[in-house]
């Protein structure tokens, strides 16, 4: 028995000096163990492995599919947000032609402002046709997955959280955002009835001290 179990102990020692004696016989055990299955197992464990190497098979195709997809749809993602550039140097060059106090009321700025809006108007087109959109925002709610506020208007007429400046247009392709609008949302007014309670107390304290 103390024979077997030196054995057993010297042949466990090998094992581990040398790891490739210990594979082999994990790979003997494996096939021992096939060998000990029957047919209609071994039929199984084959339906088994073929069936999990086609179901991984469809999942690469699925993700190929998407990714193709994608590519499609949004391959031209960077190049429409870079391409929004040329709306904003339209804008300004508008607002510095109307600002410029020697074309104000002149025949030549009419005409340039009008060519500015035909290229304007073109540039939309074109963006359109590419499924690329404007973002509405004048008068909506602030939607933070659309805008950015920038600052808060005081404005009683309108419902806090309304939109009623836009700073720069936000644009989006298709489902995607390609920029958030940048825009002023409405706050009320703050009151100043504290401020006024001063004042008029203020007044009445000056009132007495010329009385005196």
């Amino acid at each position: 028995m103390e024979k077997d179990q030196n054995i057993k102990e010297e042949k466990n020692n090998i094992n581990q000096e040398n790891p490739e004696n210990k594979n082999l016989e994990d790979n003997k055990k494996t096939e021992e163990e096939e060998k000990s299955l029957t047919p209609e197992e071994k039929v199984a464990e084959l339906e088994d492995k073929i069936a999990r190497t086609f179901a991984e098979m469809e999942n690469q195709r699925r993700r190929y599919e998407k990714e193709k997809d994608e590519a499609f749809e949004y391959g031209g993602f960077s190049f429409a947000r870079e391409s929004l550039n040329l709306i904003d140097n339209l804008e300004r060059a508008k607002e510095s032609l109307k600002n410029d106090e020697s074309l104000k009321n002149s025949e030549s700025l009419k005409k340039t402002l009008e060519h500015l809006e035909i290229i304007n108007k073109d540039i939309l087109s074109i963006f359109k046709k590419n499924n690329i959109e404007p973002i509405n925002s004048i008068n909506k709610k602030l939607d933070p997955n659309f805008h950015q506020a920038m600052m808060e208007i005081e404005d009683e007429q309108k419902e806090p959280g309304t939109i009623i400046q836009e700073i720069q247009k936000g644009f989006t392709m298709k489902d995607r955002l390609l920029r958030p609008a940048l825009v002023g949302v409405s706050k009320k007014t703050e009151k100043k009835e504290t401020n006024n309670a001063n004042d008029k107390k203020n007044e009445e304290n000056k009132e007495k001290k010329e009385s005196k």
